[in-house]
């Protein structure tokens, strides 16, 4: 008797249980850093692309358009505490404001604050030609005005100076609904290498895309892609990007030694943008064979 209670019990756990708990775990499909997530059962095919979006370009202006630059919604909201900071592409790793902050500082400025404000004279207030302004005019009874301000310059890189963006995306062939879906996951910071004089760029900060459109979408009167054609037709920052309204050259794709395309193809840099260019014609080949099955 007290056997066929416990096969009871048994055939009710399975029948209502697991049924019960395979319903909670569906959701671990997802990939939680993506807008529009495609279930992990529905993926024919997934590749990692790193693009790098040059905001200077003119295809890319509508981004970066005077005093509404998406670098300076991204640094003050950062600043500001609005968005979360990683360390890198992985999306693990946070990073402080303080961390942030000193990231944006310009050394050269800085050196500048060091050496007390002295022009190429060797003093802040001689022009070189004595007492006089170099026309023999000492200034009469005009007095120079005292700097209060200590000769201090605010020693952080602009938001123009910040003209670089890192998509990192997947490229997503969904055969549910029979389409490729390009799931931006980060996106980088970076200042170009020709603000440093080590010739090496630098990466800021990284966010995640689905706190940037969050951000986007909170204020939808300031974070916009300008239209040049016509100002009553300006998009949101997230519907620009979801068009794919920006020009971005492919610097790395997955590989198992994580070598971006440069260091493969390092003959030359004219050789390397070639690499890029044909791999992207490789990508519009892979969906189009998709297509085919």
């Amino acid at each position: 008797m007290k056997k066929f209670v416990l096969l009871i019990i048994g055939a009710l756990l399975m029948v209502f249980v697991i049924p019960v708990k395979a319903q909670e775990s569906s959701n671990d499909g997802y990939n939680p850093n993506s807008v529009y997530p495609v279930h992990e059962d529905n993926i024919m095919f997934k590749k990692r692309v790193w693009r790098r979006m040059d905001l200077r370009e003119k295809q890319n202006l509508p981004f970066f358009s005077d005093g509404n630059e998406i670098t300076k919604h991204i640094i003050e909201s950062a600043t500001a505490g609005i968005i979360p900071i990683y360390k890198d592409d992985s999306l693990q790793n946070r990073k402080t404001k303080e961390e942030f902050l000193e990231d944006l500082e310009n050394p050269q400025l800085q050196d500048l604050n060091a050496g007390g404000g002295d022009d190429a004279w060797g003093s802040s207030g001689d022009s070189g030609w004595g007492n006089d302004d170099g026309w023999g005019d000492t200034g009469g009874e005009e007095e120079e005005e005292e700097d209060t301000s200590g000769g201090e310059v605010d020693t952080k890189f602009t938001n123009r100076q910040v003209s670089m963006l890192e998509i990192v995306e997947d490229m997503i062939f969904d055969n549910q609904r029979s389409v490729l879906v390009w799931d931006i996951q980060a996106i980088k910071l970076v200042i170009p290498a020709e603000n440093f004089t080590s010739g090496i760029e630098k990466v800021i900060g990284v966010f995640k895309y689905k706190d940037l459109v969050d951000l986007f979408r909170s204020n939808p009167e300031q974070m916009i892609w300008f239209n040049p054609q016509n100002s009553a037709e300006h998009k949101n920052l997230a519907d620009a990007f979801a068009l794919r309204l920006f020009s971005a050259r492919i610097v790395k794709v997955a590989n198992p030694s994580d070598n971006m395309i440069i260091d493969i193809y390092d003959e030359s840099a004219r050789e390397g943008i070639m690499a890029s260019q044909w791999i992207e014609y490789e990508l519009m080949e892979k969906e189009h064979e998709l297509w085919s099955y």
